[in-house]
């Protein structure tokens, strides 16, 4: 794949994280620290998405063996473009409808957000098959390495921007930001996607059997259900403080709503600069699953400083945390991605990106609802706010040392050396 087509798919990335950081950087800040909702009801309309997640592997299934118009894989991104930019712009509204009258802006936000929540599994199983597709495996490095650096600087941003449209705080420029976001990402995304994969005549829809071999090709294999594991540990770990880090902020440290947002920028940085240090130099010397267990615990040591910031006031520690936290989060995202890649086989891209589709999607949405639940029954059991937010984050290095003990037993190699069955051959041939 030439850069120029790779920079195309970063576009399509960076549509979809421009929304993630509205939602899980902004808005939800907003919906906890300013208009007083709990934080379990917020955590559970963020984790409403993620409830879709296990239809990735049947999407990405469905788009290995169902193309339309010669595409495999553009029509359901567009669609889950849309989707997603439509439950965006709607979560606002909800939210704060939900201030003045619960029960309707809690039924509106749960249609907004599953609207994002499809939106988003649709998109992201899509474009990183068709990432799969395009890339040949001596360029899957340097493909993961431009679409996750295009993404981490759209977050870095999308989050200083949103934070200084967002000052001074009001709920009609909240809206005004949200659709001016989404307008933006919807003209990435047409940029990158259209033309960008190239048409096949030759493409035919394969039948119901085989798709169900096809899947059960995944589950019967050892490696694959050990990685699934292992990836839903991890991400639990480094992406379930998503939802508490600017609200842990905003109470523990009196940060205003440009101040925590731009935690994320912080945080982002951190792991921009963690992809570029892998990349060029760790990878030359180390091995993918000993970048992997290397970044692994630096982002545990950056959730442990966090938590100390909050047991003994010491704002002079947490920014360093959420560093460390980005720096470690980056090289294991790096590490991760590359395993995942391997983890892949050309002829099911879609059916095995899926799954890990459903690993990353599953691990955010239980670590934000853990998250959210923790923090208010251990607040509620001790009185005091901050130690609620602390547990949280002393969990989370806890999951996180527990992946990394999972990690030593994944074998790649054992992965693609494993014979196929008659049943998985007739469904790679899609002859069931």
């Amino acid at each position: 794949m030439s850069i120029l087509n790779n920079i195309r798919l970063g576009l399509v990335h960076v549509a979809v994280a421009i929304t993630f950081v509205a939602i899980n950087g902004v808005l939800n800040r907003i919906m906890i620290h300013d208009l007083g909702i709990l934080s379990t009801i917020v955590a559970g309309l963020v984790v409403l998405p993620y409830l879709f997640s296990p239809a990735q592997v049947w999407v990405g299934q469905y788009s290995d063996t169902h193309p339309i118009l010669g595409y495999r894989r553009t029509p359901y991104i567009g669609l889950g473009i849309l989707l997603c930019l439509g439950g965006t712009m709607l979560t606002p509204h909800a939210a704060l409808l939900m201030a003045e009258n619960f029960t309707a802006g809690l039924l509106e936000a749960i249609v907004a957000f599953g609207l994002w929540g499809v939106g988003y599994n649709l998109a992201v199983v899509s474009y990183l098959s068709l990432a799969s597709d395009m890339s040949k495996e001596e360029q899957r490095s340097r493909t993961i390495a431009v679409m996750w650096f295009m993404m981490i600087v759209s977050i870095i941003i999308t989050a200083i921007v949103l934070g200084r449209a967002l000052e001074p705080y009001s709920e009609a420029q909240l809206i005004v930001v949200f659709e001016t976001a989404c307008l933006v990402a919807l003209g990435l995304a047409a940029l990158g996607l259209i033309g960008l994969e190239p048409r096949r005549r030759d493409l035919t829809n394969q039948s119901r059997e085989s798709r169900r071999a096809a899947v059960r090709a995944v589950l019967d294999n050892p490696q694959a259900r050990r990685f699934f594991v292992y990836l839903v540990l991890l991400l639990v770990a480094i992406l379930g403080q998503d939802i508490l880090l600017e609200p842990f902020g905003a109470y523990a440290f009196g940060m205003s709503v440009q101040e925590t947002t731009q935690l994320t920028a912080l945080w982002g940085g951190a792991t921009l600069i963690a992809l570029l240090f892998y990349g060029f130099v760790l990878s030359r010397w180390m091995t993918k699953k000993q970048g992997a267990a290397i970044g692994g615990s630096l982002a545990a040591g950056g959730l442990l400083l966090i938590a100390l910031s909050g047991m003994f006031g010491l704002e002079a520690i947490f920014k360093p945390g959420v560093a460390l936290l980005g720096f470690g989060t980056g090289i294991a995202t790096s590490t991760n991605l590359a395993l995942m890649l391997d983890m892949t086989t050309a002829e099911q891209a879609g059916l095995f990106i899926g799954a890990w589709g459903v690993a990353d999607a599953l691990s955010r949405g239980l670590g934000m609802m853990l998250g959210g639940a923790v923090r208010d029954v251990v607040t509620w059991l001790s009185g005091n706010v901050g130690a609620g937010y602390v547990t949280v984050f002393l969990i989370e290095a806890a999951f996180l040392l527990t992946s990394l003990w999972l990690l030593r037993h994944i074998d790649v190699a054992r992965f693609r050396s494993r014979r196929p069955t008659l049943v998985e051959l007739a469904a790679l041939s899609g002859d069931a």
